[in-house]
This record gives C-alpha cells, structure tokens and sequence, in this order.
C-alpha cells in the first residue's frame, strides 16, 4: 500500500483554488464548474475500460449473475443509487444490480465513516449476499485504497467471480487486484480531500454507463426507449404511454387500452400491437426471445425465426 495518502491525487491540493476562500460568489461558481469540466475528458479517456467492464456484466446476466457495487461514503452511496434506479427504469428484479456500503442502510443519510476501515467487513456483506462465481463486484473507492471495498473485491477474486474497481487515483492502480480498473483521472479537488465533487460526478458517469450500456445489450432498450420500465406511479405511468405511443402510433385512447390489456407492461403492449397477440401470446414470444422486443418483432413464432418489420399502425 502506499506509504502515505498525501501521495494520492485525490487528496492533494489544487493550486487553481488555492485562494478560493477569497473570491466573489460568482468566481467561486465560476471555478467550481471550470474544474467539473475537467470531468468528461477524464472518464473518455476511459471508454476501452468501460467497454470491456459492461461486456464483463452482460456475460455474467446471461448467466444469471448479479451485479453488485461496493463502496464506503460517497462512492458506496453512488452504488446504491445507480443499483436502486434499475428497476423502475429497465423492469429488472431488485437482486440483479445491488449496491453494498459500508455502514449498511444508516449509512445512506448518515455519514459512518469508520465503518470503512475494515476489508473483513467488505468480504462478509458480501458472503451474506452469498456471492458467487457467476456474479460481478465493483469496487468503488475515490482514493482507490478504501479497505472495505478492496476487501470485497479480493473475497470476490478468491471465489472466482469477476471484478472491476473504480478509482480516480492513478497511484492507487498498481495496489488494485481486479480484472478491470476504471480510472478516470480528475485532478484534485476544488475543496482538499472533498471526492464527493469531481470524483464524484466521474464516478456517477461510469456507473450509469455501465448499467445503461449492459442492460441495452440485454434487451431492456428498443431503439433509445426504455421498453422494460415499471409503470409504479402516475410519472412512469405517462411514459410508458407515451413510449407505447411513440413506438406504435396508436392513439392515446388505444394505448391506454394496449397497456391494460399488457397488464401494464410497456414491451407487451407494443408487441400486441405490432404482431396483433394476445397478452398470453406476446408474453411467450417475448421469453423465447430472451426478452428483446427487437428480437420478438422479428420472429414469426417461438420456433421459426425471422427477419420481419414490425407492423406499425
């Protein structure tokens, strides 16, 4: 490990906003977002390494695997935020993206930074979660050195599951033990030491850019609409309308109908549209295709595939 953190980029000082505490409100802002655009390049400069980890994910789901994120503060905090928004948004289970922070739920609106300090404790939320070799762990730490998550990553390695680690700190790369490291490099920050700033944001775009990519490639996205949705409140309920709407044509009227019939599945109702099913029937071509609607909008049944438009009207 490395001998000291001050070595860290995370946590050195940033001569741009050495005298910060000087200036007006407005050059305050003003330098705040001159630093968040420092942001974007450094997470680009990342593509290779995104890429390889949602193909990473996407194999373990067609194997039944989970995703799991795992982190302490801010980093453990984004984890589960990125796990918690699949469901509503992509119709997937609950148990396939988790998110694990040190501190347990307590630590979600408060801090309970102590609880970061022990890799036991990273390995063992993970044994309760009963990881297996078929799941994915992402470690997320700022400073790349958070023994909890390093601690849930190496129990991950010894299992025999596959890992990738975020980090924004390039002199913590050579410590990481992981399959894929992500290391978008920020600079330090506006406050010392303050990751929930551009560490933060860096670290909120790759996790969105691997959930979202991998459940595209699974099937969850037709064209750029989100098809799996959960229609769970009057918000989601006028956008699964107006995806039903945008991807048939139909009138309001005549999805509203759709959807019901579809008992409220998006995906469903599109494809009783297109290929004039019933619920029952659309619901097992939409199975046997692994449920991609593109993939059920080109089949002429379950057991004779083929190129075919889907019927719009």
């Amino acid at each position: 490990m490395l001998k000291a953190r001050a070595q860290l980029t995370t946590e050195k000082r940033n001569p741009r906003s050495a005298d910060i505490d000087r200036r007006s409100t407005r050059q305050i802002v003003a330098l705040i977002n001159a630093e968040d655009r420092r942001v974007l390049p450094a997470v680009a400069r990342e593509r290779a390494r995104i890429a390889e980890g949602v193909d990473l994910i996407v194999d373990a789901f067609l194997r039944g695997g989970r995703l799991f994120y795992v982190g302490a503060g801010t980093s453990g905090r984004l984890g589960v935020l990125d796990a918690s928004e699949c469901p509503p948004t992509f119709g997937t289970s609950p148990s396939m993206v988790q998110g694990v922070i040190a501190g347990g739920r307590r630590a979600l609106v408060r801090s309970a930074e102590g609880a970061e300090d022990s890799a036991a404790a990273g390995a063992a939320a993970l044994k309760k979660k009963r990881l297996t070799p078929e799941d994915v762990v992402v470690g997320i730490a700022a400073c790349g050195l958070t023994p909890f998550a390093n601690g849930a990553v190496q129990y991950a390695r010894r299992i025999g599951a596959r890992t990738i680690f975020v980090t924004c700190a390039p002199e913590a790369k050579a410590h990481i033990r992981a399959d894929i490291i992500i290391n978008p490099v920020v600079g330090p920050e506006i406050v010392t030491g303050s990751t929930r700033m551009k560490a933060g944001t860096a670290t909120k775009l790759v996790l969105n850019t691997l959930t979202t990519a991998a459940m595209i490639r699974m099937g969850k996205v037709y064209g750029n609409l989100m098809v799996d949705l959960r229609a769970t409140n009057r918000k989601l309920r006028d956008r699964a309308e107006r995806i039903v709407r945008e991807a048939t044509g139909v009138s309001r009227a005549r999805t509203k109908l759709l959807l019901d019939a579809a008992q409220g599945s998006t995906k469903t109702a599109i494809l009783m549209h297109w290929r004039k099913l019933t619920c029952v029937e659309a619901t097992a071509l939409l199975k046997h295709s692994g449920g991609s609607l593109r993939r059920a909008s080109e089949q002429i049944s379950p057991d004779e595939p083929v190129a075919a438009a889907p019927r719009r009207g």
